[in-house]
């Protein structure tokens, strides 16, 4: 099968960035990313990755590397039409190279600050809570940081107007620490309610290492806002018992005992409720918490992909690059740095890639790239790299992304 090799130049750098398809010879001065050769109509039809995937990657890659030209060896009319208006489709190189709307947006969106990322993201996600469940609730607690009355939103539950367990999930346990961040003794009531219920039923982590941030933070969170040394110690147990059953010998998580798979958000949520764990824990209990987030950030770190971003099954080289996973695990190695469980200029820097790699995906109207969707425990690989990748408006990808916002705020 030919390489695809396409023209990719971006107004952001000295050198002009290029991505070729056929036998295209270019000159040294250009930076090339290659692709697999197909033939396809673009915009592709079907589940991006799982239907056309070929398709899908060529068609994401071009917008998120957002170049100035897209250079073929052979026509590409349904591709050239795709993108008409966006970035050129030539079979020959040019003298030169103007900016191209998509790189033009794409360093525009590069330029923003954490600030201005989180007030875009603000005017779209965090706004209802339906059920306090953790999805709504990050983008609560986000706006909630950025200085948002949330008065509103919250009430019904605080009042007793609606039970904010009712029929409750392993994800209302994280939906809680809304109510931790809250602090009122109606909130701290909510946040007691739940821990007691997590406590009494262990079994809703049904194994999956999502759990480690389902169960742990609102524990821990429990024991600092009531001083009751059971719910410390109920935290520390909780991520034992998940370490047991999901983690890898090679510090990874797999993400259930069904599969030996380290599915993105799999690690990602280890990450993020470890870090979110220790920071409530008491001091004379962070040390082997902390030892074990370190592990895992460590073995992580060379998984992260030149562009910045962690993938859907994390040690999988063709598994698509996922926006959740990034900003979760990003957001937990910020907060690590911050509160100086992380050291290293390296920890700095893969941050800083993966914030470049989400604000590039991230679209000033709320519409993110490459959200995983909604997943269970499945038995085998295959399954992980067949889940669906969002291009669009996501409660679940923008709560995260708002959260990492507001993190990259945070000194």
């Amino acid at each position: 099968m030919r390489a695809l090799l396409y023209l990719l130049a971006t107004t952001a750098m000295a050198a002009t960035r290029i991505v070729t398809i056929g036998e295209v010879k270019v000159p040294k001065r250009y930076e090339v990313i290659a692709l697999p050769a197909l033939e396809a109509q673009f915009p592709p039809a079907g589940a991006a990755y799982r239907e056309n995937g070929a398709a899908h990657h060529v068609w994401r890659t071009i917008h998120s590397a957002a170049p100035d030209l897209v250079l073929t060896a052979v026509p590409m009319p349904s591709l050239e039409a795709a993108l008409q208006g966006q970035v050129p489709v030539v079979t020959k190189l040019p003298r030169k190279i103007a900016a191209s709307p998509l790189a033009l947006e794409r360093a525009r969106r590069l330029r923003r600050t954490p600030q201005e990322v989180a007030e875009e993201l603000a005017k779209v996600y965090g706004h209802e809570l339906k059920e306090v469940v953790y999805i709504p609730a990050v983008a609560v607690m986000a706006r909630h940081r950025m200085g948002a009355n949330v008065d509103a939103i919250v009430a019904p539950y605080l009042s007793g107007q609606k039970d904010s367990l009712a029929k409750a999930t392993a994800s209302h346990f994280p939906g809680h620490l809304l109510f931790a961040q809250l602090g009122s003794p109606e909130a701290v009531a909510r946040v007691r309610a739940a821990a007691d219920l997590a406590i009494a039923q262990r079994a809703l982590n049904n194994e999956m290492s999502d759990s480690v941030f389902m169960g742990g933070p609102l524990l821990a969170q429990a024991g600092k806002l009531t001083g009751e040394r059971r719910y410390v110690e109920a935290a520390l147990d909780h991520l034992a018992f998940m370490q047991k059953l999901c983690l890898r010998s090679d510090g990874l998580y797999r993400h259930s005992p069904l599969n030996e798979a380290p599915w993105g958000r799999g690690n990602a949520f280890p990450a993020f409720g470890m870090a979110l764990t220790i920071s409530a824990l008491p001091a004379a209990d962070r040390e082997k918490t902390i030892a074990d987030f370190r592990r895992l950030i460590d073995a992580l770190m060379p998984y992260q992909t030149k562009n910045g971003m962690w993938r859907q099954v994390i040690d999988h080289p063709t598994a698509y690059e996922e926006f959740s996973a990034t900003a979760m695990i990003a957001s937990a190695m910020h907060q690590g740095l911050r509160e100086g469980w992380l050291k290293g200029a390296q920890y700095l820097a893969a941050v800083n890639r993966a914030w470049d790699a989400i604000k590039a995906r991230t679209g000033s109207d709320g519409k993110l790239m490459d959200v995983c969707e909604g997943t269970g425990k499945f038995p085998t690989l295959e399954d992980y790299l067949r889940r669906m990748a969002i291009w669009d408006r996501d409660p679940r990808g923008g709560a995260m992304a708002l959260h990492f916002a507001t993190e990259m705020m945070s000194k």
